[in-house]
């Protein structure tokens, strides 16, 4: 039994309105990794995995109910301006591995639709790399992919956890990823995705990132915090919905729906008490 499934499907809802209060606008924003039919052997929660026929369904599910995908930038200006965005929503992917090109673009394009896909820029490259598994893509790709509609934000040079490195550390991966995308694409990048569990908890850390992403001149970003995006997050870390193959039409449209967004507070305490005291001032030494 999957509790986090049946609670969300059963009282997702009304769970989400105890956690969370008003009924603000909101949008999900998706977030996906690989698209390709490897089993993972892990929790569903925690599989990052999505098989191309799954995949396919949840397009055909977006379209077929209506909803219209948006950039980043688009669902900030929407809900700033306080519009209609009961159907909108953010298609994202995470590392930039070579499937999205092989997979997932076919099946976005077959249903119209574009996305958004952040790369740790030191793992791209010409011949590519594996990585975690999976073969990643190359620049000539990604750059084919652009010319076809495809954005690209920043997920740092080399994936690591920005809460266990110094401030110093921290520049070099936020800046030098945007700068290497900017010199490989040609065109200005606006968007970042902070790599796995998003510390929210350290509001030092949070506040430093805020900080640095602002000089970098980056405008927008996601995390893996769970929860639809709303006017009062912070536009640098939006949070999201993990989707994988386990994702059937029932829990897919619940996550779409705001009946998975009560997950983002057992995930926060799990990150304090996992983690109580992992280097709050790791900006200050």
């Amino acid at each position: 039994m999957r509790l986090d499934r049946t609670l969300s499907i059963r009282l997702g809802r009304q769970l989400s309105r105890i956690v969370n209060g008003n009924n603000l606008p909101r949008i999900p924003i998706l977030m996906y990794h690989g698209i390709r039919n490897e089993v993972e052997s892990t929790h569903p929660y925690y599989a990052t995995n999505t098989a191309p026929e799954v995949f396919t369904r949840h397009m055909h599910f977006l379209r077929e109910n209506g909803y219209t995908p948006v950039s980043l930038e688009k669902a900030l200006q929407s809900l700033s301006r306080n519009e209609d965005t009961a159907k909108y929503v953010v298609i994202t992917f995470d590392d930039g591995f070579r499937d999205f090109y092989s997979s997932a673009y076919p099946i976005l394009s077959e249903f119209g639709f574009l996305a958004t896909v952040f790369l740790a820029t030191g793992l791209i490259k010409d011949p590519r790399l594996r990585w975690n598994g999976a073969v990643l893509m190359t620049w000539a790709e990604v750059r084919e992919l652009q010319t076809l509609g495809i954005r690209f934000g920043a997920h740092t040079v080399n994936h690591p956890e920005l809460e266990m490195l110094d401030e110093e550390q921290i520049d070099r991966e936020v800046g030098q990823s945007k700068q290497t995308l900017e010199d490989k694409l040609g065109v200005s990048i606006k968007s970042f995705a902070y790599p796995y569990a998003f510390p929210e908890h350290n509001k030092t850390l949070t506040k430093r990132l805020t900080e640095i992403l602002t000089t970098c001149g980056y405008e927008n970003g996601v995390s893996t915090a769970i929860g639809r995006a709303r006017t009062s997050d912070n536009p640098f870390f939006l949070p999201r919905l993990p989707v994988n193959t386990w994702d059937d039409s029932r829990l897919f449209r619940t996550k779409l729906e705001g009946g998975y967004d009560w997950m983002h507070l057992p995930q926060l305490i799990y990150k304090k008490v996992r983690r109580p005291r992992l280097r709050d001032t790791v900006l200050q030494t």
